[in-house]
């Protein structure tokens, strides 16, 4: 498996820009995996992953990353690149898919971005929402406040005033906190807004790409979601999320990963293992609707499919999409 962590480019310029990326993105759970390892073995492709748990080492299980024998079929790269407890950002993935995509190509093959963070995804194509200049004597206030009130509390009074950025927010994120709090102070406006019009029809220029987005029928996606929740359970995610607790521990960005509470609080006795998985069944149904909120912002090429497969027919559709079709496709 090949990882990388970001030094400085292979080639002159910036390799997003170089020519257009080939994406492959929907909802959690809906068989981006196997269409993705399916196109590119069949394409002579390596795949980048956009997804922001994916790059936690330790926490396969609970984020269903690829396994190691799919990583041995195609080569994976922005995957277990940083402990749980540290902090890792959008603006470091960026710099790191730089790199990789430019090894990449350096190489001679093609490069499949795969995943379904949409944050992510409108960064990769539209670049970062940087916000107002910073107004050091407001965000020393804010910071003086913010400690005051404590963690909970001011991501409390964000979530009242800014619930989109709240939801986004881990609360122990303080350095985001802030930047949030300070933005609404300073402009009047939720920072939420101000990215939605970023990643909107009127924000910025966008690279090129070709999107291909795999969605099945809703009640498919829920039963699919259901069953895989209990696969997960089954494989050993309560052992799982109990290592990472005791070493290294669970940084803000990998608290933020889905359903490793529930399983943590199965582990201590609060719920049982039912009550455990229809709550991570629940909140994974509810985050699936809330990657739809930002593939609206995106032309993507959508298909339709059976939840999980990767049939021969569709994985032509998709390399036809994504304009793979031509000399070089194995």
């Amino acid at each position: 498996m090949a990882t990388h962590s970001a030094q400085s480019p292979a080639e002159d310029g910036d390799p997003l820009d170089r020519e257009p990326l080939r994406l492959l993105v929907g909802p959690t759970a809906s068989g981006k995996t196997a269409l993705a390892l399916a196109i590119a073995e069949r394409a002579g492709a390596e795949i980048l992953s956009l997804d922001s748990m994916l790059v936690y080492r330790g926490m396969d299980i609970g984020t269903a990353k690829p396994t190691r024998a799919e990583r041995a079929r195609v080569p994976h790269h922005l995957v277990d690149l940083v402990e749980p407890s540290e902090t890792y950002d959008v603006q470091r993935w960026l710099a790191d898919a730089r790199l990789a995509l430019a090894d990449v190509r350096a190489r001679g093959r093609r490069a499949l971005f795969v995943g379904g963070t949409g944050f992510w995804l409108a960064a990769l194509l539209r670049g970062l929402f940087e916000g107002p200049p910073v107004d050091r004597d407001l965000r020393r206030s804010i910071e003086e406040r913010v400690r005051t009130l404590g963690s909970a509390a001011a991501h409390a009074e964000l979530t009242r005033l800014d619930p989109e950025s709240g939801g986004r927010i881990h609360a122990n994120d303080t350095k985001r906190v802030v930047r949030a709090l300070e933005v609404l102070e300073q402009t009047g406006r939720p920072l939420s807004a101000w990215q939605r019009e970023w990643g909107g029809p009127a924000g910025p220029r966008e690279r090129a790409a070709r999107i291909v987005g795999l969605q099945s029928a809703g009640e498919l996606l829920s039963e699919r979601i259901r069953q895989r929740t209990e696969a997960m359970l089954d494989a050993g995610w309560r052992e799982e999320a109990l290592a990472v607790r005791a070493d290294p521990g669970f940084g803000p960005g990998a608290a933020q990963a889905l359903g490793y509470a529930d399983v943590l609080a199965w582990a201590d006795g609060e719920i049982d293992r039912d009550a455990a998985r229809d709550r991570i069944t629940q909140k994974t149904r509810r985050f699936a609707r809330r990657q739809g909120t930002w593939y609206r912002k995106f032309a993507i090429d959508w298909r339709s499919a059976p939840v999980g497969t990767a049939s021969p027919e569709l994985g032509g559709e998709v390399l036809r999409a994504l304009a793979w079709d031509g000399p070089g496709m194995r």
